[in-house]
């Protein structure tokens, strides 16, 4: 466990098949990111397609620079939502709480809508990714109440910036 904090490099992929090109939730995450003393080194706005999102994820799994991904949309059930079914396969492990608890959590916030989300996390390459619904509330509630305390290298007793301790 450690005291001093740890910068993590972060990216952030948005997935919106809505005619409007604005990324509310993406800035909502980057200033979050760049608030908390994190660098947000990338950010892509895409259609959804399994294959585009694939693509960009694998790059980005395979930069040793980045330490931490955030996918924002495509985690519904919606004919287009391909997040789900597009991150699994890249990942080397789940991070099984994540969803379970950001569904608890919302539950309280929208009620069984919750249901309705695939949110989710893993590792790949030892890069974090976490998969976001698109909606701004949905990413407020996952960084105000999980990804704040667990991208922070403070947070006891435990958080998910000890894989990093060390690493350039």
């Amino acid at each position: 466990m450690h005291s001093e904090f740890i910068s993590l490099s972060c990216s952030i992929l948005t997935i919106n098949d809505h005619s409007s090109n604005e990324d509310t939730s993406g800035n909502l995450l980057e200033n979050n990111l760049i608030e908390a003393g994190h660098k947000c080194i990338y950010r892509c706005l895409i259609k959804s397609n399994k294959y585009q999102i694939r693509r960009i994820l694998s790059n980005w799994i395979a930069d040793s620079t980045i330490q931490v991904i955030l996918t924002i949309g495509g985690t519904g059930y919606h004919f287009n939502d391909d997040t789900y079914q597009s991150v699994l396969p890249l990942l080397d492990e789940i991070i099984e709480g994540f969803g379970e608890l950001f569904r608890q959590i919302s539950y309280k916030e929208i009620g069984s809508s919750t249901v309705q989300s695939r949110a989710f996390a893993g590792y790949a390459n030892n890069t974090l990714i976490f998969c976001l619904p698109s909606s701004s509330n949905a990413c407020h509630t996952a960084w105000s109440k999980l990804l704040c305390e667990q991208l922070d290298s403070s947070y006891l007793p435990c958080n998910f910036s000890y894989r990093f301790k060390n690493k350039d």
